[in-house]
């Protein structure tokens, strides 16, 4: 609202729909325009998804891994043949390998992009591909797994990038007078908790027409891997060397401490701003932080298959910038709105 104009700016008590957490938003409309907010939709569920793989081997491999997720498994042994299945119906998510015959990974990633926009894509990577995997997630992909992992891995990984690209995306109309939005959360060290704040997030990105779906996709696994970092690596103070392997000693772990103080007693802050030009998030837990150097480099292709740091290339790849304070117990992470958006 713009300097001395003497009306309020208007404030939502919102529900408590993100565990034990306190939200007041602050939203500016512009002064001149009637706006009306739209009640949310239901989330919609996606189901369909589609492995592409040249190897009949690892087509069933990675459908076994998800046998038991409750999707709809429909199979491409290349890119051609999984574009020709998209086009007479468009799955919800396409997991695909990079190195295939005819159309690859990437080139699939990139007409996805073009054509498909509203496709998530999961890549499945080998040891000698790496270099083409971060290009497919500049390119538009959403995460990850290396096949060596598909067991351990691709079910969570499924569900939490279908989790974070499900909502409805007529939950909220684009709201041309709201200008800006201000988010102040102060969450317990509960992931499940997570799903729901960043649907709210994905809501907000909507409203002021920020992003592409495509986009808000990527930026919401973002999220979802620096709050998860900041609950598990800050707060709780978990080494991810423990993952490695079967991953039981981190888990056990992980329950024992979110019951155990001092770390149980801890909390995670979060603030977000939104406005028509970017986002923004700050994060900041209550642990003793850490040395971000010691981290292996997130942007070195051969740490692709490392358990470690895994998080921290996902947010760098998908945010414009990505700061961290001198403690490292706080993260600033922001996306700015493409200029060739229409507002």
């Amino acid at each position: 609202m713009p300097a001395g104009q003497g009306k309020p700016l208007d404030y939502w008590l919102l529900p408590e729909q993100v565990g034990r957490v306190g939200v007041l938003v602050i939203m500016d409309f512009h002064p001149d325009l009637t706006t009306t907010m739209l009640r949310s939709g239901k989330e919609l569920q996606m189901t369909t998804v589609l492995i592409v793989d040249d190897s009949a081997a690892d087509r069933k491999l990675a459908g076994g891994c998800l046998r038991n997720a409750g999707l709809d498994l429909i199979y491409a042994e290349n890119g051609r043949a999984a574009l020709d299945l998209i086009h007479a119906s468009p799955p919800d998510l396409v997991l695909t390998d990079l190195v295939m015959p005819e159309i690859d990974g990437l080139a699939l990633v990139e007409t996805l992009r073009t054509e498909h926009r509203s496709i998530t894509v999961v890549l499945m990577t080998a040891h000698g591909n790496e270099e083409i995997a971060v290009t497919a997630l500049q390119k538009g992909a959403a995460s990850y797994v290396p096949k060596k992992n598909l067991s351990r891995d691709l079910e969570d990984t499924i569900r939490t990038v279908l989790s974070v690209s499900t909502v409805e995306r007529n939950e909220a109309r684009v709201l041309n007078s709201l200008v800006n939005v201000e988010l102040t959360f102060e969450l317990d060290n509960s992931t499940a908790a997570l799903r729901p704040l960043i649907s709210h997030m994905q809501t907000q990105m909507r409203r002021l027409d920020l992003f592409e779906e495509s986009d808000i996709v990527r930026i919401s696994t973002a999220l979802q891997e620096a709050l998860v970092n900041a609950i598990e690596h800050g707060n709780l103070e978990l080494d991810s060397a423990l993952r490695e392997g079967s991953g039981d000693k981190y888990v056990e772990l992980a329950a024992q401490r979110r019951s155990e103080p001092p770390y149980s007693e801890r909390k995670v802050h979060l603030t977000a701003s939104f406005s028509r030009e970017q986002a923004t998030w700050t994060i900041r837990d209550e642990g003793r932080g850490f040395d971000p150097e010691s981290l292996p480099d997130p942007t070195d292709p051969a740490n692709l298959q490392r358990v470690s740091g895994r998080g921290l290339l996902l947010i760098r790849t998908f945010m414009d910038a990505v700061e961290f304070n001198s403690q490292a117990n706080e993260i600033r992470m922001s996306k700015r709105r493409p200029v060739d958006t229409p507002s």
